[in-house]
Protein backbone atom coordinates (compact mmCIF):
# COMPACT_ATOMS: atom_id res chain seq x y z
CA UNK A 1 0.00 0.00 0.00
CA UNK A 2 1.29 3.12 -1.17
CA UNK A 3 0.31 6.87 -0.11
CA UNK A 4 -0.11 10.20 -1.81
CA UNK A 5 -1.18 13.27 -1.38
CA UNK A 6 -4.25 15.44 -2.10
CA UNK A 7 -2.42 17.96 -3.61
CA UNK A 8 -0.86 15.76 -5.89
CA UNK A 9 2.67 16.64 -5.34
CA UNK A 10 3.42 13.71 -3.16
CA UNK A 11 3.59 10.52 -3.69
CA UNK A 12 4.61 6.70 -3.43
CA UNK A 13 5.13 7.07 0.13
CA UNK A 14 5.54 3.77 2.08
CA UNK A 15 2.71 3.56 5.25
CA UNK A 16 5.71 3.97 7.64
CA UNK A 17 7.00 7.18 5.64
CA UNK A 18 3.25 8.39 5.48
CA UNK A 19 3.41 8.41 9.73
CA UNK A 20 6.45 10.31 10.05
CA UNK A 21 5.71 13.06 7.36
CA UNK A 22 2.44 13.76 9.20
CA UNK A 23 1.25 16.91 6.69
CA UNK A 24 2.39 16.02 2.83
CA UNK A 25 5.50 18.13 2.16
CA UNK A 26 3.10 19.95 -0.77
CA UNK A 27 0.09 21.17 2.29
CA UNK A 28 -1.91 18.68 1.56
CA UNK A 29 -3.11 15.84 3.32
CA UNK A 30 -1.78 12.11 2.88
CA UNK A 31 -4.29 9.14 1.73
CA UNK A 32 -3.61 5.70 0.48
CA UNK A 33 -3.24 5.32 -3.38
CA UNK A 34 -6.46 3.09 -3.37
CA UNK A 35 -9.23 1.92 -0.75
CA UNK A 36 -9.18 -2.51 0.36
CA UNK A 37 -12.34 -2.96 -0.87
CA UNK A 38 -14.19 -6.12 1.36
CA UNK A 39 -16.96 -8.02 0.42
CA UNK A 40 -20.09 -9.43 2.30
CA UNK A 41 -17.99 -12.72 3.34
CA UNK A 42 -15.18 -10.22 4.49
CA UNK A 43 -17.42 -8.43 6.95
CA UNK A 44 -19.01 -11.07 8.55
CA UNK A 45 -15.95 -12.80 9.36
CA UNK A 46 -14.40 -9.45 10.92
CA UNK A 47 -18.00 -8.68 12.77
CA UNK A 48 -16.98 -11.85 15.16
CA UNK A 49 -13.39 -10.37 16.17
CA UNK A 50 -12.59 -8.90 19.58
CA UNK A 51 -11.35 -5.15 19.43
CA UNK A 52 -7.13 -5.90 18.96
CA UNK A 53 -7.47 -8.69 16.61
CA UNK A 54 -10.10 -6.77 14.06
CA UNK A 55 -7.56 -3.96 14.43
CA UNK A 56 -5.17 -6.30 13.31
CA UNK A 57 -7.13 -7.28 10.24
CA UNK A 58 -7.94 -3.78 9.60
CA UNK A 59 -4.66 -2.09 9.97
CA UNK A 60 -2.84 -4.60 8.28
CA UNK A 61 -4.06 -3.79 4.83
CA UNK A 62 -3.32 -0.49 5.16
CA UNK A 63 0.57 -0.82 6.55
CA UNK A 64 1.81 -3.34 4.46
CA UNK A 65 5.64 -2.33 5.25
CA UNK A 66 5.18 -3.23 8.71
CA UNK A 67 6.03 -6.87 9.71
CA UNK A 68 2.66 -8.70 11.13
CA UNK A 69 4.44 -9.72 14.48
CA UNK A 70 5.38 -6.16 15.30
CA UNK A 71 1.96 -4.70 14.22
CA UNK A 72 0.03 -7.19 16.65
CA UNK A 73 2.77 -5.91 19.20
CA UNK A 74 1.99 -2.38 19.04
CA UNK A 75 -1.76 -3.17 18.90
CA UNK A 76 -1.58 -5.24 22.23
CA UNK A 77 0.64 -2.93 24.03
CA UNK A 78 -1.62 0.22 23.07
CA UNK A 79 -5.11 -1.17 24.32
CA UNK A 80 -3.55 -2.58 27.08
CA UNK A 81 -3.89 0.72 28.74
CA UNK A 82 -7.70 0.65 28.17
CA UNK A 83 -9.56 0.22 31.56
CA UNK A 84 -13.02 -2.20 29.64
CA UNK A 85 -12.10 -5.21 28.16
CA UNK A 86 -14.12 -4.46 25.18
CA UNK A 87 -11.73 -1.17 24.74
CA UNK A 88 -14.39 0.30 23.01
CA UNK A 89 -18.03 -1.37 24.28
CA UNK A 90 -21.58 -0.88 22.81
CA UNK A 91 -24.15 -0.30 25.38
CA UNK A 92 -28.29 0.31 24.28
CA UNK A 93 -30.11 3.23 25.89
CA UNK A 94 -33.13 4.83 24.59
CA UNK A 95 -33.62 3.29 21.52
CA UNK A 96 -30.23 3.69 20.52
CA UNK A 97 -26.69 2.12 20.77
CA UNK A 98 -24.45 4.42 22.21
CA UNK A 99 -20.73 3.60 21.48
CA UNK A 100 -18.12 3.87 24.17
CA UNK A 101 -14.83 5.35 23.08
CA UNK A 102 -13.76 7.07 26.67
CA UNK A 103 -11.95 3.85 28.28
CA UNK A 104 -8.88 4.90 27.56
CA UNK A 105 -6.18 6.75 29.78
CA UNK A 106 -7.43 10.74 29.14
CA UNK A 107 -11.03 9.51 28.82
CA UNK A 108 -11.82 10.54 25.32
CA UNK A 109 -12.02 9.01 22.24
CA UNK A 110 -8.77 10.39 20.77
CA UNK A 111 -7.24 7.53 23.18
CA UNK A 112 -7.78 5.29 20.37
CA UNK A 113 -5.73 6.24 17.95
CA UNK A 114 -3.15 8.13 20.33
CA UNK A 115 -2.03 5.10 22.13
CA UNK A 116 -1.37 3.28 19.22
CA UNK A 117 0.13 6.26 17.07
CA UNK A 118 2.29 6.44 20.18
CA UNK A 119 3.66 3.37 20.14
CA UNK A 120 4.11 3.53 16.44
CA UNK A 121 6.03 6.24 16.54
CA UNK A 122 8.51 5.20 19.25
CA UNK A 123 9.17 1.61 17.24
CA UNK A 124 9.86 4.04 13.76
CA UNK A 125 12.16 6.09 15.50
CA UNK A 126 14.12 3.54 17.20
CA UNK A 127 14.10 1.12 13.65
CA UNK A 128 15.77 4.36 11.80
CA UNK A 129 17.50 5.76 14.99
CA UNK A 130 15.62 9.17 14.74
CA UNK A 131 14.38 11.70 16.98
CA UNK A 132 10.82 13.61 16.22
CA UNK A 133 9.50 17.31 17.68
CA UNK A 134 5.67 16.37 17.54
CA UNK A 135 3.83 19.60 17.16
CA UNK A 136 0.07 19.59 17.42
CA UNK A 137 -2.86 22.05 18.00
CA UNK A 138 -6.17 20.76 20.11
CA UNK A 139 -9.61 21.70 21.08
CA UNK A 140 -10.00 19.86 24.08
CA UNK A 141 -9.09 16.17 23.61
CA UNK A 142 -6.59 15.36 21.38
CA UNK A 143 -3.69 17.09 23.28
CA UNK A 144 -4.28 15.23 26.63
CA UNK A 145 -4.35 12.31 24.67
CA UNK A 146 -1.34 13.16 22.16
CA UNK A 147 1.11 13.75 25.68
CA UNK A 148 -0.31 10.33 27.05
CA UNK A 149 0.70 8.36 24.19
CA UNK A 150 4.07 9.87 23.96
CA UNK A 151 4.93 10.70 28.31
CA UNK A 152 8.45 10.05 28.88
CA UNK A 153 9.17 7.84 25.49
CA UNK A 154 12.77 8.16 23.96
CA UNK A 155 13.72 9.79 20.92
CA UNK A 156 10.73 12.37 21.22
CA UNK A 157 9.06 15.64 22.60
CA UNK A 158 5.90 17.27 22.31
CA UNK A 159 4.62 20.68 21.72
CA UNK A 160 0.99 20.96 22.42
CA UNK A 161 -0.97 24.66 21.31
CA UNK A 162 -4.55 24.83 22.88
CA UNK A 163 -6.69 27.77 22.92
CA UNK A 164 -6.19 29.53 26.13
CA UNK A 165 -9.10 29.60 28.36
CA UNK A 166 -11.28 28.10 25.82
CA UNK A 167 -11.27 23.96 26.32
CA UNK A 168 -12.60 22.76 29.42
CA UNK A 169 -10.84 23.02 33.17
CA UNK A 170 -10.49 19.25 33.29
CA UNK A 171 -9.09 18.81 29.32
CA UNK A 172 -6.33 22.17 30.44
CA UNK A 173 -5.53 20.35 33.77
CA UNK A 174 -5.12 16.78 32.09
CA UNK A 175 -2.98 18.30 29.60
CA UNK A 176 -0.83 20.38 32.18
CA UNK A 177 -0.54 18.36 34.87
CA UNK A 178 1.50 15.88 33.13
CA UNK A 179 5.54 17.51 33.59
CA UNK A 180 7.49 14.83 31.97
CA UNK A 181 10.59 16.36 30.91
CA UNK A 182 9.65 15.65 26.78
CA UNK A 183 6.18 17.27 27.29
CA UNK A 184 5.39 21.33 26.60
CA UNK A 185 1.98 23.02 26.66
CA UNK A 186 1.43 26.00 25.38
CA UNK A 187 -1.87 28.23 25.69
CA UNK A 188 -1.84 30.30 22.34
CA UNK A 189 -3.89 33.07 23.06
CA UNK A 190 -6.77 32.81 20.23
CA UNK A 191 -8.59 30.08 18.99
CA UNK A 192 -8.47 27.13 18.32
CA UNK A 193 -8.54 28.09 14.89
CA UNK A 194 -5.87 30.22 15.37
CA UNK A 195 -3.49 27.26 16.99
CA UNK A 196 -4.41 24.74 14.13
CA UNK A 197 -3.09 27.68 11.44
CA UNK A 198 0.11 27.83 13.24
CA UNK A 199 0.91 24.33 13.31
CA UNK A 200 -0.02 24.00 9.68
CA UNK A 201 2.21 27.01 8.28
CA UNK A 202 5.32 25.40 10.41
CA UNK A 203 4.38 22.19 8.99
CA UNK A 204 4.03 24.33 5.44
CA UNK A 205 7.80 25.14 6.01
CA UNK A 206 9.13 22.23 4.74
CA UNK A 207 13.29 23.24 5.73
CA UNK A 208 12.08 24.14 9.31
CA UNK A 209 9.98 21.00 9.42
CA UNK A 210 13.17 18.92 8.20
CA UNK A 211 15.80 20.70 10.01
CA UNK A 212 14.06 19.98 13.58
CA UNK A 213 11.87 16.47 12.22
CA UNK A 214 8.84 17.78 12.88
CA UNK A 215 5.97 14.94 13.54
CA UNK A 216 1.92 15.59 13.42
CA UNK A 217 -0.41 13.58 16.06
CA UNK A 218 -3.51 15.86 14.78
CA UNK A 219 -5.96 14.11 12.85
CA UNK A 220 -3.61 15.23 9.54
CA UNK A 221 -1.29 12.54 10.43
CA UNK A 222 -3.33 9.28 8.30
CA UNK A 223 -2.80 6.92 10.91
CA UNK A 224 -4.94 8.97 13.42
CA UNK A 225 -7.99 8.19 10.98
CA UNK A 226 -6.72 5.14 10.16
CA UNK A 227 -6.81 3.46 13.83
CA UNK A 228 -10.37 5.22 14.12
CA UNK A 229 -11.81 3.48 11.42
CA UNK A 230 -11.55 0.03 13.63
CA UNK A 231 -14.01 1.12 15.80
CA UNK A 232 -16.90 1.48 13.19
CA UNK A 233 -16.18 -1.81 12.08
CA UNK A 234 -16.20 -2.69 15.65
CA UNK A 235 -19.42 -1.48 16.79
CA UNK A 236 -21.12 -2.97 13.60
CA UNK A 237 -20.01 -6.34 14.47
CA UNK A 238 -21.63 -6.03 18.14
CA UNK A 239 -24.78 -4.47 17.09
CA UNK A 240 -25.23 -7.26 14.45
CA UNK A 241 -24.69 -9.76 16.75
CA UNK A 242 -27.15 -8.21 19.46
CA UNK A 243 -30.00 -7.53 16.80
CA UNK A 244 -29.13 -9.70 13.29
CA UNK A 245 -28.69 -6.34 11.43
CA UNK A 246 -27.71 -6.27 7.81
CA UNK A 247 -27.04 -2.52 7.55
CA UNK A 248 -26.60 0.13 10.69
CA UNK A 249 -26.12 3.79 10.41
CA UNK A 250 -23.94 6.50 12.70
CA UNK A 251 -24.34 9.44 14.34
CA UNK A 252 -21.01 11.25 14.84
CA UNK A 253 -20.60 14.50 16.69
CA UNK A 254 -17.60 16.11 15.02
CA UNK A 255 -15.71 19.53 14.22
CA UNK A 256 -12.52 18.43 12.35
CA UNK A 257 -14.30 16.23 10.42
CA UNK A 258 -12.20 13.44 11.31
CA UNK A 259 -13.98 10.89 13.19
CA UNK A 260 -16.93 11.12 10.26
CA UNK A 261 -14.28 10.92 7.65
CA UNK A 262 -13.21 7.54 9.42
CA UNK A 263 -16.84 6.46 9.07
CA UNK A 264 -16.61 7.08 5.38
CA UNK A 265 -13.60 5.40 4.57
CA UNK A 266 -15.10 2.67 6.38
CA UNK A 267 -18.20 2.57 3.57
CA UNK A 268 -15.96 3.20 1.04
CA UNK A 269 -13.89 -0.37 2.40
CA UNK A 270 -17.86 -2.41 2.15
CA UNK A 271 -19.07 -1.35 5.73
CA UNK A 272 -22.95 -1.25 5.65
CA UNK A 273 -23.35 2.08 6.31
CA UNK A 274 -26.94 3.39 5.57
CA UNK A 275 -26.72 6.96 7.25
CA UNK A 276 -23.38 8.81 8.41
CA UNK A 277 -25.02 11.79 10.79
CA UNK A 278 -23.10 14.32 10.85
CA UNK A 279 -23.60 16.37 14.17
CA UNK A 280 -22.45 20.01 15.01
CA UNK A 281 -22.55 22.46 17.79
CA UNK A 282 -23.36 26.28 17.02
CA UNK A 283 -19.67 26.35 14.79
CA UNK A 284 -22.01 24.59 12.26
CA UNK A 285 -19.99 25.25 8.91
CA UNK A 286 -19.82 21.55 8.22
CA UNK A 287 -23.89 21.15 8.98
CA UNK A 288 -24.38 24.67 6.55
CA UNK A 289 -21.54 22.68 4.35
CA UNK A 290 -24.10 19.16 3.73
CA UNK A 291 -27.22 21.05 4.11
CA UNK A 292 -27.03 24.08 2.05
CA UNK A 293 -23.54 23.87 -0.03
CA UNK A 294 -22.26 27.00 2.30
CA UNK A 295 -18.52 26.13 3.31
CA UNK A 296 -17.42 29.71 4.59
CA UNK A 297 -15.90 30.71 7.59
CA UNK A 298 -18.08 32.27 10.50
CA UNK A 299 -16.82 33.44 13.91
CA UNK A 300 -16.03 31.02 16.49
CA UNK A 301 -18.48 30.23 18.79
CA UNK A 302 -17.55 29.09 22.57
CA UNK A 303 -20.38 26.79 23.49
CA UNK A 304 -20.44 23.76 25.94
CA UNK A 305 -19.07 21.26 23.36
CA UNK A 306 -15.71 23.15 23.21
CA UNK A 307 -13.64 20.15 20.77
CA UNK A 308 -16.41 21.18 18.35
CA UNK A 309 -15.64 25.02 18.49
CA UNK A 310 -14.15 24.94 15.33
CA UNK A 311 -14.66 26.64 11.72
CA UNK A 312 -11.85 25.19 9.53
CA UNK A 313 -12.06 21.57 9.30
CA UNK A 314 -8.72 20.26 8.40
CA UNK A 315 -9.79 16.85 7.90
CA UNK A 316 -12.47 18.44 5.28
CA UNK A 317 -9.55 18.11 2.34
CA UNK A 318 -9.66 14.34 2.67
CA UNK A 319 -13.05 14.60 1.60
CA UNK A 320 -12.89 17.09 -1.46
CA UNK A 321 -10.18 15.04 -2.70
CA UNK A 322 -12.87 11.88 -3.72
CA UNK A 323 -15.61 14.70 -4.20
CA UNK A 324 -13.47 16.44 -6.70
CA UNK A 325 -12.70 13.01 -8.32
CA UNK A 326 -9.48 12.56 -7.04
CA UNK A 327 -7.91 15.20 -8.94
CA UNK A 328 -5.26 16.99 -6.57
CA UNK A 329 -4.63 20.03 -9.17
CA UNK A 330 -8.38 20.53 -8.25
CA UNK A 331 -8.12 20.15 -4.38
CA UNK A 332 -5.12 22.69 -4.62
CA UNK A 333 -7.19 25.26 -6.55
CA UNK A 334 -10.18 24.76 -4.28
CA UNK A 335 -8.28 25.08 -0.94
CA UNK A 336 -6.49 27.98 -2.27
CA UNK A 337 -9.60 29.95 -3.00
CA UNK A 338 -10.66 28.87 0.41
CA UNK A 339 -7.69 30.83 1.53
CA UNK A 340 -8.18 33.76 0.09
CA UNK A 341 -12.00 34.42 0.23
CA UNK A 342 -12.79 32.17 3.19
CA UNK A 343 -15.39 29.57 1.32
CA UNK A 344 -16.20 27.28 -1.01
CA UNK A 345 -18.40 26.61 -3.87
CA UNK A 346 -20.11 23.56 -4.96
CA UNK A 347 -22.16 22.68 -8.17
CA UNK A 348 -25.70 21.34 -7.56
CA UNK A 349 -23.85 17.50 -9.27
CA UNK A 350 -21.26 17.91 -6.23
CA UNK A 351 -23.94 19.25 -3.54
CA UNK A 352 -26.60 16.25 -4.30
CA UNK A 353 -23.65 14.12 -3.89
CA UNK A 354 -22.29 15.48 -0.23
CA UNK A 355 -26.14 14.92 0.69
CA UNK A 356 -26.47 11.71 -0.60
CA UNK A 357 -23.11 10.46 1.48
CA UNK A 358 -24.02 12.52 5.14
CA UNK A 359 -26.67 14.00 7.06
CA UNK A 360 -26.23 16.56 9.02
CA UNK A 361 -27.59 19.20 12.10
CA UNK A 362 -26.31 21.74 14.05
CA UNK A 363 -26.93 21.43 18.34
CA UNK A 364 -27.10 24.68 20.10
CA UNK A 365 -26.67 24.92 24.09
CA UNK A 366 -29.99 24.78 24.95
CA UNK A 367 -30.35 22.01 22.93
CA UNK A 368 -27.41 20.19 24.40
CA UNK A 369 -28.66 20.75 27.99
CA UNK A 370 -32.12 19.13 27.30
CA UNK A 371 -30.73 16.26 25.80
CA UNK A 372 -28.31 15.48 28.30
CA UNK A 373 -30.98 16.61 30.92
CA UNK A 374 -33.95 14.65 29.79
CA UNK A 375 -31.88 11.31 28.33
CA UNK A 376 -30.75 11.31 31.98
CA UNK A 377 -34.00 11.07 33.28
CA UNK A 378 -35.25 8.31 31.06
CA UNK A 379 -32.19 6.36 31.49
CA UNK A 380 -30.44 6.70 34.20
CA UNK A 381 -27.25 7.35 31.90
CA UNK A 382 -25.38 10.63 32.19
CA UNK A 383 -24.37 12.28 28.24
CA UNK A 384 -20.90 14.32 27.90
CA UNK A 385 -22.14 17.40 26.02
CA UNK A 386 -20.73 16.40 23.12
CA UNK A 387 -22.03 12.86 22.69
CA UNK A 388 -25.60 14.80 23.34
CA UNK A 389 -25.11 16.79 19.67
CA UNK A 390 -24.61 13.29 18.70
CA UNK A 391 -27.96 11.79 20.34
CA UNK A 392 -29.79 14.70 19.07
CA UNK A 393 -28.87 14.63 15.77
CA UNK A 394 -29.61 10.99 15.55
CA UNK A 395 -33.14 11.38 17.25
CA UNK A 396 -34.08 14.16 14.49
CA UNK A 397 -32.65 12.54 11.57
CA UNK A 398 -32.73 8.68 11.66
CA UNK A 399 -35.09 7.19 9.08
CA UNK A 400 -35.28 4.41 11.70
CA UNK A 401 -34.56 1.96 8.68
CA UNK A 402 -31.62 0.03 10.94
CA UNK A 403 -30.22 0.36 14.24
CA UNK A 404 -28.59 3.53 15.06
CA UNK A 405 -25.14 3.71 16.79
CA UNK A 406 -24.18 7.45 18.66
CA UNK A 407 -20.60 7.66 19.08
CA UNK A 408 -19.86 8.98 22.37
CA UNK A 409 -16.60 10.65 22.23
CA UNK A 410 -16.22 11.35 26.25
CA UNK A 411 -16.79 10.99 29.39
CA UNK A 412 -19.09 13.17 31.01
CA UNK A 413 -16.96 13.91 34.00
CA UNK A 414 -14.25 15.68 31.66
CA UNK A 415 -17.47 18.56 31.21
CA UNK A 416 -18.64 18.54 34.43
CA UNK A 417 -20.18 22.14 33.94
CA UNK A 418 -22.06 21.22 31.50
CA UNK A 419 -23.35 18.20 33.24
CA UNK A 420 -23.85 19.74 36.48
CA UNK A 421 -26.39 22.63 34.30
CA UNK A 422 -28.16 20.01 32.76
CA UNK A 423 -29.10 17.74 35.64
CA UNK A 424 -28.36 19.37 39.05
CA UNK A 425 -25.26 17.43 40.14
CA UNK A 426 -21.37 16.79 38.88
CA UNK A 427 -20.93 13.56 37.47
CA UNK A 428 -18.83 10.77 38.93
CA UNK A 429 -15.24 11.19 38.29
CA UNK A 430 -13.20 7.81 37.51
CA UNK A 431 -10.06 7.26 39.36
CA UNK A 432 -7.97 8.70 37.34
CA UNK A 433 -9.68 12.67 37.69
CA UNK A 434 -9.49 11.95 41.57
CA UNK A 435 -7.46 15.58 42.95
CA UNK A 436 -6.11 15.88 39.55
CA UNK A 437 -6.42 19.90 40.83
CA UNK A 438 -4.22 19.42 43.66
CA UNK A 439 -1.20 17.99 40.78
CA UNK A 440 1.91 20.23 39.59
CA UNK A 441 1.12 22.11 36.76
CA UNK A 442 3.21 23.14 33.63
CA UNK A 443 2.16 25.65 30.59
CA UNK A 444 3.37 28.78 29.00
CA UNK A 445 0.67 30.95 27.53
CA UNK A 446 1.99 32.38 24.09
CA UNK A 447 0.66 34.70 21.67
CA UNK A 448 -0.66 33.59 18.65
CA UNK A 449 2.16 33.86 16.23
CA UNK A 450 3.99 31.15 14.49
CA UNK A 451 7.26 32.96 14.95
CA UNK A 452 6.74 32.43 19.32
CA UNK A 453 6.07 28.97 18.10
CA UNK A 454 8.64 28.09 16.11
CA UNK A 455 11.34 30.22 18.59
CA UNK A 456 9.96 27.65 21.37
CA UNK A 457 10.31 24.64 19.51
CA UNK A 458 14.00 25.45 18.53
CA UNK A 459 14.84 26.60 21.64
CA UNK A 460 13.09 22.84 23.30
CA UNK A 461 13.65 20.83 20.71
CA UNK A 462 15.49 17.15 21.11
Amino acid sequence: MRYQSTRGGVSGLSFKDAVLMGLADDGGLLLPETIPSLGAGDIEALAKLDYPELAFQILSLYATDLPSADLKTLIERSYRSFTHPDITPVVHEDGVYILELFHGPTLAFKDVALQFLGNLFEYLLAERGQKMNILGATSGDTGSAAIAGVRGKENIHIFILHPHGKVSPIQELQMTTVTDANVFNLAVEGTFDDAQAIVKEIFGDVAFKNQYALGAVNSINWARVLAQVVYYFYAFGRVRRLTDCREVSFSVPTGNFGDIFAGYIARRMGLPIRQLILATNENNILARMVRDGDYSLGKVATTLSPSMDIQIASNFERYLYYLLDEDGAAVTQAMADFRAQGRLRFSAEQQARIQSEFAALAVDDSQTLATIRAFQEQTGYVLDPHTAVGVRAAQELSTGQCPMICLATAHPAKFGEAVRQAIGKDPQRPASLQGIEAKPKRCQVIPASAEAVRKFVVKNAC
